[in-house]
């Protein structure tokens, strides 16, 4: 369990590293397969319990379940994501054990980069928490390598503490070279650009509604009127305003009035990016699904653009296999009657006077390699994310997150929460200005700088494979060489 100890809130990385130090001695002890898997997948459940317990937090805020129901459901997802460490211990087992502890620990980092893939992209994918992001601060070879190559750093320096434990001095050197390769270039490589003179103003607003007053029709009148004494005044230049998902409860496609009075917030030239709800029709005009959306609005109150979210959260904005979980009781966690649809995926607005900007709502922000339109490269992404349901522990690990986004694709990354953490972030992944949790306020900063198109953004989750496919030839020579 203390495995989990290395992501936000503690950043207890070197616990981590000790926990996987374990597993590996336990995978190199273990007399049969069936053992090997084992582990692995009593490590994995112990790992998720822990490091997703925000996800219990959640059932707090809505009253169609009981909330003791959260714990449940941490445990049955941990129970499920416990099986992929166990095939990746189990890989490692296979063709690693036999040979040298390097062996064993190229074959378990060539396991866990395919494994944590693996659960970020089957049954709609759950990539939060990957290993790599503990080195978001050295993260920088995350442009040629992924995240998951990064996770499979991590796997490689565990070994090398494993080897520190066991006296074997040459094996724990050859394994702490990839981490200290990472803590070079991510020292060497020039910084990302600073803004110009002429970039763009941000003012990133975060009002501290609580989940449990967000949809509150008796406290809609005041939780406007934070957002709106956020915003400030207009200023002599433009500004693009920033405010969270569904930051509103009105329908701006259909409601003048609501476009209308957000435009009285606006100065001539500033414009407000805002999250909200699109309602879906049958043909017969029947209300049948809604969209989670992101809505550009202007001084004229003109939408001038519209994204809608394209990666939804099971069982937050749909439910999957509708008709059999709602007659067992259990319904979705966001309010309403009716399941969200999915948009297209990544789209960039392009806004006169404001550039190119990428769109992910929330939870998309998580996904490597699935965050850009990679036809239509933006100037820097817009992140607007309700984290208020996730506690303590799950603002500032999709935090974290995103930082690993903002290195791998090159460009700066701006939140913007109802109860933190809002941030902008550079195209290192350095944190330029931030709010912290349950912090009222405004940022107003000049948007980063962003980098040319970096490996990662021209080839995405090719490149971790590829870095598989080196670690295996390597593990082919280190075997050869033990004969």
């Amino acid at each position: 369990m203390a495995s989990a100890a290395g992501f936000a809130p503690l950043n207890w990385w070197l616990l981590s590293l000790i926990c996987l130090a374990g597993l590996i001695a336990l995978i190199e002890r273990a007399k049969t397969l069936r053992r090997a898997l084992a582990t692995g997948w009593l490590f994995g459940l112990g790992h998720f319990v822990i490091g997703l317990n925000w996800i219990a937090t959640a059932f707090y805020y809505q009253d169609a379940m009981p909330h003791w129901l959260g714990w449940i459901a941490v445990v049955l997802v941990s129970l499920f994501f416990a099986i992929y460490p166990a095939v990746a211990t189990g890989l490692a087992w296979r063709w690693g054990r036999r040979s040298s502890l390097v062996s064993l620990c190229l074959a378990l980092a060539i396991a866990w980069i395919v494994t944590e893939w693996l659960r970020a992209t089957l049954f709609t994918g759950f990539a939060w928490n990957p290993l790599g992001v503990m080195l978001v601060d050295i993260g920088k070879p995350a442009r040629w390598i992924g995240t998951y190559g990064l996770s499979a750093i991590v796997i490689l320096t565990a070994g090398a503490i494993a080897g520190l434990g066991v006296r074997k001095w040459r094996e724990a050197a050859w394994l702490a070279l990839p981490l200290a390769t990472c803590a070079i270039i991510s020292w060497a490589i020039p910084p990302a650009p600073p803004p110009r003179p002429d970039s763009i103003w941000l003012h990133v607003v975060q009002p501290d509604i609580n989940q449990n007053e967000k949809w509150d029709e008796a406290l809609a009148a005041r939780n406007y009127k934070r957002l709106a004494g956020l915003t400030g005044k207009p200023t002599a230049h433009a500004r693009l305003i920033l405010w969270p998902e569904a930051a509103i409860p009105d329908y701006l496609d259909e409601e003048p009035w609501a476009r209308e009075r957000l435009a009285g917030l606006l100065g001539p030239h500033d414009l407000l990016l805002t999250g909200g709800n699109d309602l879906v029709y049958d043909k017969a005009g029947k209300l049948v699904a809604a969209h989670n959306s992101l809505f550009a609005v202007d001084s004229q109150a003109r939408v001038l653009a519209r994204y809608d979210k394209a990666h939804l959260v099971p069982y937050g904005e749909y439910l999957p296999m509708r008709p059999i979980l709602s007659a067992l009781g259990l319904s979705r966690l966001a309010p309403g009657d009716f399941d969200f649809l999915a948009g297209p995926g990544p789209r960039t607005l392009i806004v006169p006077g404001f550039g190119k900007i990428g769109i992910q709502i929330c939870y998309e922000m998580i996904f490597s390699g699935q965050v850009v339109d990679k036809h239509n490269r933006p100037d820097f992404i817009f992140n607007p994310s309700n984290d208020a349901w996730f506690g303590g522990w799950g603002p500032p690990q999709h935090l974290a997150q995103a930082r690993l986004r903002a290195i791998e694709e090159g460009l700066p990354i701006v939140r913007s929460t109802p109860t933190g953490i809002s941030a902008v972030v550079d195209a290192d992944g350095r944190i330029i200005d931030q709010l912290a949790w349950h912090q009222p306020g405004a940022i107003d900063a000049k948007l980063p700088g962003a980098l040319p198109p970096t490996l990662f953004s021209r080839f995405g989750n090719v490149l971790p494979f590829l870095f598989a496919a080196l670690l295996a030839l390597i593990l082919i020579a280190v075997r050869r060489g033990a004969r």
